[in-house]
């Protein structure tokens, strides 16, 4: 298994990749510590986790308040004895607005989550991963700060933060022997991606076209599912990736390729 022995902290389990990624950390033999803002949801997530016989610590997190990323980490740490990786997937979007008429006060709040948050749980985890000699952190990021989707100028100054924090956090957290990698994630064949399609559906318009217009612009020709897209995320702070830090891993299809 990818994971096994392995103990993993995943921000923003939501009924996004979030939850796809602790239970597929689960699966793969980790012992997952989640954290996101509804407990009622993580509740649900763990119940299925534990039900296939997984170990799991789920508490609610707001990742701009660092009292609460102390407490998940603690929490795991007291749980587990440990603390081997942590994927911060927690985000927050803002309106689907363009820069010219957008709020930019809602920025500052906007990074405040996805920047700002990945350090700070980052940071709580850092005692746990220097008592357990080391460790990997994946920052999940998004394929709009290379290539501009319309309305997503809050969502992606915030990531192109995190994505340039990430190389800083390699530098910085490398003394401890802890990696630290960014995934810019693409469309994503999940619970989001798939109401919006419905969305469109609703107001009239074809399913088969809503989806062609998106897979016409993705080179393997579908929406990447998932769960797919949570392994290689996963693989990051995987034993496979043990010499890999300071990288971004384009997950998309192909649709954005990296020079």
């Amino acid at each position: 298994m990818l994971l096994k022995d392995k103990v993993i902290i995943i921000s923003g389990v939501g009924p996004g990749m979030g939850q796809a990624l602790a239970k597929l950390a689960a699966k793969e033999g980790a012992k997952v510590g989640m954290g996101a803002r509804n407990q009622k949801f993580l509740d649900e997530v763990a119940a299925e986790i534990k039900k296939d016989g997984g170990e799991v610590v789920a508490m609610s997190t707001d990742v701009t308040n660092a009292d609460q990323c102390k407490a998940l980490a603690e929490a795991t740490e007291k749980a587990f004895g440990r603390i081997d990786g942590l994927v911060n997937s927690a985000y927050a979007h803002g309106e689907w607005k363009p820069t010219d008429i957008a709020d930019v006060e809602e920025f500052t709040s906007v990074f405040n989550v996805n920047c700002s948050g990945a350090l700070r749980m980052a940071q709580a985890c850092l005692p746990a991963m220097k008592r357990a000699g080391g460790g990997a952190i994946v920052n999940v990021s998004t394929m709009s700060t290379v290539n501009p989707f319309p309305g997503e100028g809050a969502y992606s100054a915030g990531k192109g933060g995190m994505n340039a924090l990430t190389r800083h956090m390699a530098k910085d957290f490398g003394a401890h022997n802890i990696r630290v990698n960014v995934t810019r994630m693409g469309w994503i064949g999940g619970a989001p991606v798939m109401g919006h399609i419905d969305r469109e559906v609703e107001s009239g318009r074809d399913r088969d076209e809503v989806v062609g217009e998106i897979t016409a612009r993705i080179p393997i020709g579908i929406i990447p599912p998932e769960d797919d897209c949570a392994r290689a995320v996963l693989f990051m702070v995987s034993d496979y990736s043990k010499v890999v830090t300071g990288a971004s891993l384009d997950v998309n299809g192909g649709q954005y390729m990296a020079p």
